[in-house]
């Protein structure tokens, strides 16, 4: 958020989303274009056809030398020495009593560097705890934030667009997997990930070579359907995916094994002795979490149109036993969705008898497993 003494930040793209008319937003500090148009029409172009997204506000963190490695071992709860050179891992960083600080991409780009993807309202924090957990590791964290801008080309249409513009194999490139290449005649790391349910590319390039990159993807992508997309239809594409939102699904106030994530924990690593911050806390976590299952995080879908929001109670027979995290209409189901943490005894799918609570009224609504929906590959 921003205050008179802090005005917004803004990406590099600034100019071409006001030319297109893009409804601007603050997140996390950034003015964001939050939709250009219908937002339903761009969530529907990005299932069908492509989209192209800015997310130049995420926060890129570069660690290099002889111990980056370890330091990413002891800092994260992930196997990051594991990863092997151009390819990606999805995991957190997490306080010592277990909190979730943020989750993230680590990208391994070379022998010794490795760049670390941040959500933009958890940057600052998350680069703050790898300076304090560098110490007495031979290596080098490094604030690159203002070194990239970020596009995002996601959806079934994506890999064609983004052939008609770069030499770069694609077809070899793997999920989770990231290579240097050359794209509408600008330097960029090219990765095969996305927040949308979709197969796609996430670019990274200097920000000065942005307004290039964008024109070039948007000439390429045109005839294929490919529209502009803000930050609205990303957030209803990740929740019909069942992708966490830090600050909703995940936070301090749970660990990865509360929020049904343990599997991103790796007790078995064994660079620095096994030792990473939140170890301790972390077993305790897994095993009270295997003798006494937690709220378990569920879809819900809706029976009526009362669209669930987050924080709202989700109710079985009149008692409260759970709450929405995110909910929103789900232009692919056609019915409002929600995912919620719910108590064990009410989390099976098709369990009978739930409801959210919405303004007073319980709304019947059915119990599913996550995601909502899930791409045909």
């Amino acid at each position: 958020m921003s205050t008179p003494e802090t005005p917004l930040r803004t990406t590099a793209l600034d100019a071409a989303h006001r030319a297109l008319g893009a409804t601007m937003t603050d997140f996390a500090g950034w003015d964001m274009p939050l939709r250009y148009g219908s937002e339903r029409e761009e969530h529907t172009a990005v299932r069908e056809r492509a989209g192209l997204f800015d997310l130049s506000h995420m926060g890129e963190i570069t660690l290099t030398g002889p111990q980056a490695a370890d330091l990413l071992d002891f800092a994260l709860v992930g196997n990051i020495g594991s990863v092997k050179e151009g390819r990606a891992r999805y995991t957190m960083i997490c306080r010592e009593d277990g909190g979730i600080l943020d989750d993230l991409i680590v990208y391994r780009t070379g022998a010794d560097t490795y760049l670390v993807v941040a959500n933009a309202s958890n940057a600052q924090t998350v680069l703050d705890a790898l300076r304090e957990r560098a110490a007495g590791f031979d290596a080098d964290v490094r604030d690159d934030r203002d070194a990239y801008a970020l596009l995002a080309v996601q959806g079934p249409a994506a890999p064609g667009i983004l052939a008609k513009i770069t030499e770069a194999d694609l077809d070899g490139l793997k999920y989770y997997a990231g290579l240097p290449g050359s794209v509408g005649g600008v330097d960029v790391m090219i990765a095969r990930t996305g927040y949308t349910g979709e197969d796609g590319f996430e670019l990274f390039c200097a920000p000065a070579d942005a307004p290039k990159l964008w024109g070039a993807l948007f000439a390429a992508g045109t005839g294929a359907g490919m529209v502009p997309c803000g930050l609205a239809c990303r957030d209803t594409l990740r929740l019909e995916a069942g992708m966490p939102l830090y600050g909703h699904e995940l936070s301090t106030s749970l660990t990865p094994f509360d929020a049904g994530l343990g599997r991103v924990v790796k007790f078995e690593k064994t660079s620095n002795g096994g030792r990473f911050v939140g170890r301790a806390a972390l077993e305790a976590a897994a095993e009270k979490a295997a003798s006494t299952p937690p709220r378990k995080l569920v879809g819900l879908i809706a029976a009526g149109r009362r669209v669930p929001r987050a924080g709202y109670a989700v109710v079985a027979g009149g008692q409260a036993v759970g709450e929405v995290t995110s909910g929103a209409p789900s232009p692919t189901l056609g019915k409002p969705v929600a995912m919620a943490y719910v108590d064990a005894t009410h989390a099976a799918p098709g369990t009978e008898g739930v409801g959210v609570d919405i303004r007073g009224t319980h709304e019947p609504y059915e119990v599913v497993a996550l995601p909502f929906y899930k791409r045909q590959k």
